[in-house]
């Protein structure tokens, strides 16, 4: 068992949003989970996370998790605290918060209760792995903090807490594997690539989505999953921005029109500002157009002035862009302003 030890600093860290560029579905496991084969690229739009000490409380040494949400902030007396605003559900499913309690009981890292606060800025339930993108956050926070634990465990602890965990550990872009947990590197985009993000107003349960996959059919065999794995990893090796528009379809998105109609009319508009490609983003509702090539990050931004007004008209989330992002941009380091709310 490590000693107590204080956190050294306050520290902040990026939590960039993820998006699915192609998801392949295949048969259940017997862990429940679907075999899948996608790339997961980290883009720009992200939460902010920053770790600090608790307040002092009686008896506040550390050790337990207690987490807090839903705009009721995180305090508590007995152990680390997770503040997530605006986040409904219980708090006790913050995955943050459970990245840091594992984080503690695999390295016996007993610094003295800590508060991890997130500012939230990636839409919940909206297959941009928000949530996991936060716990691969806290996890590099916490070995930042500690000064123990290699990304190797890191990927370990990311694996039990979620499919979409993993990947975000070291942001960048992934052909995953397996239920996502098979993770293969690949190199960063050559060249640039917009990304039109068109949220929802509603949110989408991702088991919601695969139990309608799983009433639809038309699985994917594992040997069809291992030619697109490998159909996948060879158009991309070599650094281009996207694969072949027949690799960037989205096995899950009949599964999420059929519970969430808006998404047609988020794929029209996609495709009526001239994207490239239009696709749901993981489980959904998300929407994405992809704008690649030299001017592709312009075309984007000039998407997202073009539907504006009619998304305001529609009720619907203002359109938000973003660029793919590496494993630089979610390093720990230093808060840029003191974001204290005491």
């Amino acid at each position: 068992m490590s000693p107590v030890t204080p956190l050294p600093r306050l520290l902040s860290a990026s939590a960039p949003a993820k998006i699915n560029l192609g998801l392949f579905l295949g048969p259940t496991r017997a862990d429940g989970r679907h075999e899948l084969v996608t790339v997961m690229q980290s883009i720009s739009l992200a939460d902010e996370l920053t770790l600090r000490a608790a307040a002092a409380a009686p008896g506040n040494t550390g050790g337990g998790v207690e987490t807090g949400g839903g705009g009721a902030g995180g305090a508590c007396g007995g152990g680390d605290t997770v503040v997530c605003p605006g986040v409904p559900g219980p708090a006790a499913e913050n995955l943050a918060g459970r990245a840091l309690a594992a984080f503690r009981a695999a390295t016996g890292w007993a610094a003295p209760a800590l508060e991890l606060d997130i500012d939230k800025r990636v839409p919940v339930a909206a297959g941009l792995g928000g949530g996991s993108g936060d716990a691969a956050a806290a996890l590099r926070l916490a070995a930042a903090a500690s000064g123990v634990g290699d990304e190797a465990l890191l990927v370990t602890l990311a694996g039990d807490l979620g499919a979409d965990v993993p990947a975000q550990v070291r942001p960048g872009r992934w052909l995953a594997g397996g239920a996502g947990e098979l993770l293969q590197a690949l190199p960063a985009p050559a060249e640039p690539l917009g990304v039109l993000v068109l949220p929802a107003a509603a949110a989408l349960s991702t088991a919601a989505v695969y139990a309608q996959a799983d009433r639809i059919g038309g699985l994917r065999s594992r040997a069809e999953l291992g030619e697109l794995h490998a159909a996948l990893a060879a158009a991309l090796a070599g650094g281009a921005a996207l694969p072949a528009a027949e690799l960037l379809a989205n096995d899950l998105q009949e599964a999420a029109r059929a519970l969430c109609p808006e998404i047609e009319a988020a794929l029209a508009d996609a495709r009526e500002a001239g994207a490239e490609v239009a696709l749901l983003s993981g489980s959904g509702p998300t929407v994405l157009g992809l704008f690649a090539g030299p001017e592709g990050p312009r075309h984007a931004r000039a998407a997202a002035v073009l539907l504006a007004p009619r998304r305001a008209a529609a009720g619907a989330p203002a359109p938000v862009t973003a660029e793919p992002v590496g494993a630089s941009f979610g390093e720990p380091r230093p808060p840029m302003r003191h974001n204290s709310r005491r």
